[in-house]
């Protein structure tokens, strides 16, 4: 248990920020999906547009150009996990990792890997992909900038249930550790939670949180209830701009 503890505190020393501004980033990024081309090129303005249409984003960059300088990532456990086999045991480091920018945009991203470094990585990618929107609310006049919950709701996983409760404006995130992380991340000031099951398992204890977070906007309220006015899909609108095939720009060199 020692070693590993050990290899974890070297391997993780200073990871704020992990997974911008490393080597990686220097390179120019290529979109491989339509999102992606309409992105990068200006045609989709705001990251709401995306969520609006529910497209799948399937690269971590998209995520990166709208809300590259504001995320923060947050390790939340890294645990060995063995598969017994014929020669013996096989360890890999899983690593759960939290990210968002504390207004309104979280993600949560669960990777296993053979490396504690190569784990971490990919579970920032996968929060990245998996950044959903928060809804915000009152817990009673609408003064001011919403502060907590719009709504009771709640998130399941295993048998970790987390209920999220409105609360009033200066009461703070009464929670555990874990959902507080969460909670803050997500740019909630003030919360009640109530968990039941086993919640020393942490890994589920942060995905039913997450889950409970995303549930903010499946619940339909009375103030939301406005007919809504359709318009075209990015893919739709832009058709004859994705029509046509996609050539990487050659750099230009810099003639000192």
């Amino acid at each position: 248990k020692q070693w590993y503890q050990r290899r974890v505190a070297i391997t993780a020393g200073g990871r704020g920020n992990r997974g911008r501004g490393g080597a990686g980033d220097s390179k120019e990024w290529y979109p491989c999906t339509k999102l992606g081309r309409l992105v990068k090129d200006g045609m989709i303005k705001k990251i709401e547009e995306i969520y609006l249409f529910s497209l799948p984003i399937k690269e971590a960059e998209i995520i990166d150009f709208f809300l590259g300088s504001k995320l923060k990532d947050e390790v939340l456990k890294i645990m060995p996990v063995q598969k017994q086999t014929r020669a013996g045991q096989r360890t890999r480091f899983k690593a759960f990792v939290a990210i968002g920018d504390y207004d309104g945009h979280i993600g949560l991203g669960v990777k296993c890997s053979k490396e504690v470094a190569t784990a971490i990585r990919g579970a920032i990618i996968l929060a990245k992909l998996s950044v959903i929107p928060v809804r915000r609310g009152y817990w009673g006049n609408k003064i001011g900038m919403p502060h907590t919950v719009p709504c009771k709701v709640t998130g399941k996983c295993g048998s970790v249930l987390v209920r999220l409760v409105p609360a009033p404006r200066g009461t703070g995130l009464v929670s555990a550790p874990v959902p507080k992380k969460l909670l803050n991340m997500a740019g909630f000031e003030d919360c009640y939670t109530c968990a039941t099951g086993q919640t020393a398992t942490l890994g589920n204890f942060a995905k039913a949180t997450f889950a409970a977070i995303a549930a903010t906007y499946a619940y339909l309220t009375p103030d939301m209830w406005s007919p809504t006015v359709f318009t075209n899909s990015p893919y739709q609108e832009y058709t004859d701009y994705l029509a046509k095939p996609f050539v990487k720009q050659p750099k230009k060199e810099v003639k000192y």
